[in-house]
């Protein structure tokens, strides 16, 4: 329910429970954390937003990758119970800046 009704803290604490409950068991079982370096919350700025870095030998690894979990029954469950709770997404592909270390 996006309802203006509901507080962002609500919808906040929704979406914490579903990675919590779904969402990350569902990426550690089929093995598809292996690529995540971290997942954030933002504490400055723009309150309430879960940030994922994921890192990907190239860009034929990072399509499968996707490729896999969207086919994994057990993260679709969790994308459904998520997908309702979003009020944005942004996607950004990014490459090593040539200096500094690279995780």
């Amino acid at each position: 329910d996006r309802s203006p009704s509901r507080g962002l803290g609500d919808v906040y604490k929704r979406q914490v429970e579903a990675y919590s409950k779904k969402g990350w068991p569902a990426l550690q079982k089929g093995g598809f954390d292996k690529k995540l370096v971290g997942y954030f919350i933002s504490d400055t700025g723009p309150l309430h937003q879960i940030v994922h870095l994921w890192k990907f030998d190239d860009d034929a690894d990072r399509r499968s990758h996707w490729k896999r979990l969207f086919a994994n029954d057990d993260f679709m469950d969790f994308a459904g119970d998520l997908r309702p709770l979003l009020l944005n997404q942004q996607n950004q592909l990014l490459n090593a800046a040539p200096w500094g270390p690279h995780p």
